[in-house]
């Protein structure tokens, strides 16, 4: 099965020169940083968050972080790397804060063999995908995310969670369980010619 993961939409060239601008302070170095980010930020916030309020927020306090830190940043990764784990850490805190992080469950890994944790190819929909992402609980949507979109392995999800690998894992394995039976459940409702192309 292919696998359907996008790229990360944080995956934007930053020039060298703009960041040592941005570095010494300079106002429209932060404005053209802001722009090129401002989606990608808001997009993976709401994918976490479920909420546009609370994913504006995450973006202000992204962007807040990245005006205070960016002197920090010293080029040795990819400066959307460091901005999309910036982003990452704050729609989690969000979610932590009120209390939206779900209570740990037992995995046991032999419940789910590796086709049960890809995605089906209508996952590649993003109208359909969002739809159904939208329906999970907030640290399932957000495990789901982060490992198929954003690309985090078990181990940096669970870190990045303050959660074990356990439950990373099972919070995949549910969650793609229940996003296939969404996703095959639309199959059912939406007439073969009248498919949502995102």
């Amino acid at each position: 099965m292919p696998d359907v993961s996008p790229a990360s939409s944080f995956a934007i060239d930053v020039p060298a020169t703009l960041l040592a601008r941005a570095r010494a302070g300079e106002a429209a170095a932060f404005e053209q940083l802001y722009r090129a980010f401002e989606r990608p930020v808001f997009t993976l916030a709401l994918r976490l968050t479920g909420k546009r309020e609370e994913a504006q927020d995450v973006l202000q306090e992204t962007m807040l972080k990245l005006f205070d830190r960016v002197a920090e940043f010293r080029g040795d990764s990819p400066f959307w790397g460091w901005l999309r784990q910036i982003a990452v850490n704050e729609a989690l805190m969000q979610l932590r804060r009120r209390g939206r992080l779900s209570a740990e469950g037992e995995f046991d890994e032999t419940d789910f063999s590796d086709a049960s944790l890809l995605l089906p190819p209508r996952a590649a929909d993003a109208a359909i995908l969002g739809r159904a992402m939208e329906q999970l609980p907030d640290a399932t949507r957000s495990v789901l995310w982060l490992y198929h979109a954003e690309g985090y392995t078990h181990e940096e999800i669970a870190g990045a969670m303050g959660r074990s690998l356990s439950f990373s894992k099972s919070q995949l394995a549910r969650g793609t369980r229940k996003l296939r039976g969404l996703l095959h459940l639309d199959t059912e409702l939406i007439p073969d010619g009248a498919r949502v192309h995102g």
